[in-house]
């Protein structure tokens, strides 16, 4: 089953990883774990930079699940450019989409991925509205 990465999508964040040599698996290429790791990196990496970052005594984002569509290998050595985008801002959650292309294959998908995250009050352990500049970032 392949997930869909919507057009209607707003770019929040461009990033250059490193694939490191122990990236790779037996085979030879990127685990399928690590794009999920790539994928963190580029959301963590956004929520960071917009002073979004869980805070265990109030409130923050929680992702509620996540998808990867792995459309070619990744093999060492290389880069890859994240884009991280956001779409369906709800009252308490909102999507982020990331994908993946080598920086020395521009313009060539080799994943995509995603992931509902849900605005927290990590108190109560339940959703709470997100708040009004997150909400403005988002839309």
């Amino acid at each position: 089953m392949r997930f869909t990465v919507p057009v209607d999508k707003k770019l929040t964040l461009e990033m250059v990883i490193p694939v490191r040599w122990g990236d790779m698996d037996a085979m030879g290429h990127v685990n399928n774990t690590l794009y999920f790791r790539y994928l963190e990196i580029a959301r963590l990496e956004w929520l960071f930079k917009i002073g979004a970052t869980p805070n265990p005594e109030g409130e923050g984002p929680v992702i509620v699940n996540a998808f990867c569509n792995f459309i070619r290998q990744v093999e060492f050595p290389g880069e890859l450019l994240a884009r991280h985008y956001v779409a369906n801002p709800g009252r308490s959650s909102f999507d982020t989409y990331i994908t993946l292309e080598r920086t020395d294959q521009p313009g060539v998908l080799f994943a995509e991925g995603g992931a509902k995250t849900v605005w927290t009050d990590f108190k109560a352990q339940k959703s709470t509205p997100m708040p009004a500049w997150l909400r403005d970032l988002i839309a």
